[in-house]
């Protein structure tokens, strides 16, 4: 592709995806949406980030396969364990057109952050469990 040449945009331009997704299934779905041209902010706790960034092999001290399933993903470390951790969360689904979580059942009500709370931040949001 010459410089004057812009890239083709995927179809999934300008569609904002929150990532809260865990292991494979989630991280590979939310991979593929970036992949057609989403915008993907992977959600990850601040001490230690995603567990598979800690997975071998490794190549130069990062994780084959954190790099691998989160390509294409920009990443925020928020506690959501603090109403400021949380207060950045709703506004970030304010503007955002997907959240696709993977925990296990009840754990984003644990967190404060069910559906109920992630409706009122923005009605026309698609939550994805």
């Amino acid at each position: 592709m010459g410089s004057d040449e812009k890239a083709a945009a995927g179809p999934l331009e300008g569609t904002l995806v929150i990532d809260f997704t865990r292991v494979l299934s989630g991280p590979y779905a939310t991979m593929l949406l970036g992949d057609l041209g989403a915008t993907i902010v992977k959600i990850e706790v601040p001490k230690g980030g995603d567990t598979t960034r800690h997975s071998a092999p490794f190549k130069n001290g990062q994780s084959h396969y954190f790099l691998a399933i989160n390509r294409n993903k920009k990443s925020l470390a928020l506690d959501l364990s603090t109403p400021g951790g949380r207060e950045v969360l709703l506004a970030l689904c304010h503007k955002a057109d997907v959240l696709i979580e993977n925990f296990r059942p009840g754990t984003m009500e644990r967190l404060g952050i069910g559906f109920g709370v992630l409706h009122e931040a923005n009605a026309d949001l698609v939550v994805c469990s």
